[in-house]
């Protein structure tokens, strides 16, 4: 995975996928620990690119099945591990060090703040290396905030996401059976 070598290349991303430029949002079913649905408007206006990468792949199905493979406790539960992050098929020992087969994205920081619910894209040390991760916060936290792309808010089923399976091995792991998103649908 490779970022974008030029913004011509970014936006022909964004182009080559006009079923996302009309999603406003994901619903995601979990299973586990917690059971039930949440509701993630999404940000197109702040992340464009990174809100088309996310809605191509739900539509795909890439994320059905993938697990929460790293949840920590009064800070935030990430998901999104399409390649090594599968409940079937998926290996454990790598989950949330793979992407997708797509590029990688370039930044878009913005002003938003890391706030309670807040949606973000997972990266590498290099700001331009979010792919298919992202994470939902526990609780704010602003020394995240114009590190990090956010993409968007839970607007329903917090209660869900409070209750996901917290990790308790090593930079919050989750050890045993994760959580699962079943289903993730783009919502118009």
């Amino acid at each position: 995975m490779t970022p974008f070598r030029s913004a011509a290349a970014a936006a022909a991303l964004v182009l080559s996928l006009p079923s996302a430029a009309a999603a406003t949002g994901l619903e995601i079913d979990i299973a586990g620990a917690a059971e039930g649905t949440v509701t993630i408007d999404l940000f197109e206006d702040v992340a464009p690119q990174h809100v088309a990468q996310i809605t191509a792949l739900a539509e795909e199905g890439a994320y059905d099945g993938v697990v929460f493979h790293r949840v920590i406790d009064g800070f935030m539960a990430q998901t999104g591990d399409v390649q090594f992050g599968r409940i079937e098929g998926g290996d454990m020992s790598m989950a949330g060090t793979g992407g997708s087969d797509r590029d990688d994205l370039p930044a878009e920081f913005s002003d938003r703040s890391f706030d309670r619910g807040t949606v973000g894209m997972a990266r590498s040390s290099d700001p331009n290396s979010a792919n298919s991760q992202f994470f939902i916060m526990f609780a704010p936290a602003p020394h995240l905030d114009g590190q990090y792309t956010v993409v968007g808010e839970v607007t329903g089923g917090m209660d869900v996401v409070d209750a996901i399976k917290r990790g308790e091995g090593r930079n919050g792991a989750v050890v045993g059976e994760p959580d699962v998103m079943t289903d993730v649908r783009i919502t118009e």
